[in-house]
């Protein structure tokens, strides 16, 4: 028999409704709870009848039913921080201000009144009975539906959204997170409004229609980290980050728009050793075989992205990249996330255009690697720098994204490489790309083999 290990993890309630489609309500709850290791629980409110499509019905629970859940929960449980959301009716709003009044914890309220389908989930009187459970939150959520709702006023801009949130803590909530998401524009900005002033947390915005669950994934999102010990503003911060995370990578289930991915965050972090190994198994190779003729003079390296990699520290490269040697090619160091930034940058640039793109390497350019690359199955593309904006230019770090949008915009699906012809004083280089690492590997040695066969 083996010795049992606990593992003691903060608690979070969530009091909200069941989304049969997995995607939203105490399901959504649970599962971003656990992706930011918290132990949830739940007292259900309502039972919907959804997918992805839409809510076809829902019936709510009796109110001493909810009571009941609530009371197992807190009379067991060391409960760090409550969440709410559907709540359908104002006998359980009521009930539920009761309940979080009790507990000397951080209450984030999603005032959910309608569904992203556009199905209502909350009737008339449940709307004024808010004001009930605002008394007792810590933070209150409202997307901008529902601040029109709640205080009369269209968040159409940041001024408006403040107004809203001062609006919300007038009525008694301690803070109001106010979000862009329904509000037309580029960007999404949420305007948080507090006691210290307002902050603003920008995301581009995402082409997607698979936004179902996003409202509930924030706010426990939110719990979750407060429960962790986050302040509020690092806890929103954090939270609106997974979120766009979680939309971005979205899941393609059902025959609607689909769902959030509550685990993508999750999954991205445990691909990193993996993601790292592939990349020290391209170079071991790179070494084997003597890539020199592809070496350009600036270096060259590889480079691996996890599976939904954002940010230039979430890609493996050799730091100090592979040069040549009397003897060969040699890296300079090991393989370690962020060590590269002209490459990775690309790499991420490309990856806005196929999200399956995971690892690029750059190699030298001259019209020999021109007609080897030839030999490739796939399109080569190009981008000139001659033609680059003055403003790009001036940008650091702007121009990979820009030449990897032409190259892109040129071909007619994603490119195998992309060719840098370089301008004055600037190197010309290739840059091939793959979905995996045995492709990059074996586009390279394709390319590598005709160099050889024509010396």
């Amino acid at each position: 028999m083996r010795t049992a290990a606990p593992v003691s993890l903060p608690v979070a309630l969530t009091i909200a409704g069941s989304d049969s489609g997995g995607g939203a309500g105490i399901q959504a709850d649970l599962k971003t709870m656990e992706a930011h290791g918290v132990f949830g629980t739940s007292a259900i409110t309502s039972v919907t009848a959804q997918n992805t499509r839409g809510v076809e019905g829902f019936a709510t629970l009796p109110v001493e039913e909810v009571e009941a859940q609530c009371e197992a929960v807190l009379s067991d449980f060391d409960v760090r921080a409550v969440k709410t959301g559907m709540l359908a009716e104002a006998p359980v709003v009521r009930s539920v201000a009761e309940q979080v009044a009790e507990v000397d914890v951080p209450v984030v309220v999603d005032p959910v009144m309608v569904a992203a389908s556009g199905d209502r989930l909350l009737d008339s009187a449940g709307e004024e009975a808010y004001e009930d459970l605002f008394e007792h939150a810590t933070l209150v959520t409202p997307n901008a539906d529902e601040a029109e709702v709640l205080t009369g006023i269209e968040p159409t801009d940041d001024e408006r959204a403040e107004a809203a949130g001062e609006a919300l803590r007038e009525l008694g909530a301690d803070a109001a997170l106010v979000k862009g998401g329904h509000v037309p524009g580029e960007t999404v900005r949420d305007v948080l409004v507090t006691d210290d002033g307002t902050t603003v947390f920008e995301h581009p915005r995402i082409d997607t229609d698979a936004t179902h669950g996003s409202g509930c994934t924030l706010a426990s999102a939110v719990a979750a980290r407060l429960a962790l010990g986050d302040d509020l503003e690092t806890a929103v911060s954090g939270a609106t980050d997974f979120v766009e995370r979680a939309v971005r990578y979205n899941l393609d289930v059902g025959e609607g728009p689909g769902a959030v991915h509550h685990l993508a965050e999750l999954r991205n972090r445990a691909a990193r050793n993996d993601t790292a190994e592939a990349v020290e198994a391209v170079v071991r190779s790179f070494v084997e075989r003597d890539v020199s003729a592809l070496v350009p003079e600036v270096g060259m390296n590889v480079v691996g992205a996890t599976p939904s990699a954002e940010r230039v520290g979430e890609t493996a490269a050799v730091e100090g990249r592979i040069t040549r040697t009397l003897s060969g090619v040699n890296p300079n160091r090991g393989v370690r996330f962020g060590a590269s930034s002209h490459v990775a940058r690309f790499l991420l640039s490309a990856r806005e255009f196929d999200s399956d793109l995971r690892f690029a390497v750059n190699c030298r350019f001259d019209a020999d690697v021109e007609d080897a690359l030839s030999t490739l199955r796939g399109e080569v593309a190009e981008f000139d720098r001659d033609a680059e904006p003055e403003d790009v230019k001036a940008e650091e770090g702007s121009t990979m994204g820009w030449g990897a949008k032409q190259a892109f915009q040129s071909a007619d699906g994603t490119p195998v490489a992309i060719i840098d012809r370089g301008e004055v004083g600037k190197e010309a280089i290739v840059k091939m790309l793959a979905e995996d690492a045995e492709t990059l590997q074996r586009r390279t040695f394709a390319v590598l083999d005709a160099l050889r066969a024509k010396e």
